[in-house]
């Protein structure tokens, strides 16, 4: 199973779009592990938006959609809900 998912930085008002086959391994390399690369800049992440599927290419066309302006536009949409 894969997920395509969204983390927010609350702290810097930003958000990482991703997907992988296991979420909180990546989740907590997101947040603890990794020692390089863009999420590092902005830590503390929360998971905000998770979206299942039943395999790779179809987690990996969602993560495209949800780059593109529409999708961005979607995605804090969805986290101005949360936070309201």
């Amino acid at each position: 199973m894969f997920v395509t998912y969204v983390l927010y930085s609350k702290k810097y008002d930003k958000i990482y779009i991703g997907y992988t086959a296991n979420l909180i391994d990546r989740f907590h390399s997101h947040n603890q592990l990794a020692t390089k690369g863009h999420t590092l800049k902005f830590r503390p992440w929360e998971v905000a938006i998770v979206v299942f599927f039943d395999n790779k290419r179809g987690a990996m066309k969602h993560e495209k959609q949800l780059k593109y302006s529409r999708g961005r536009a979607y995605i804090r949409q969805q986290i101005q809900q949360l936070i309201d």
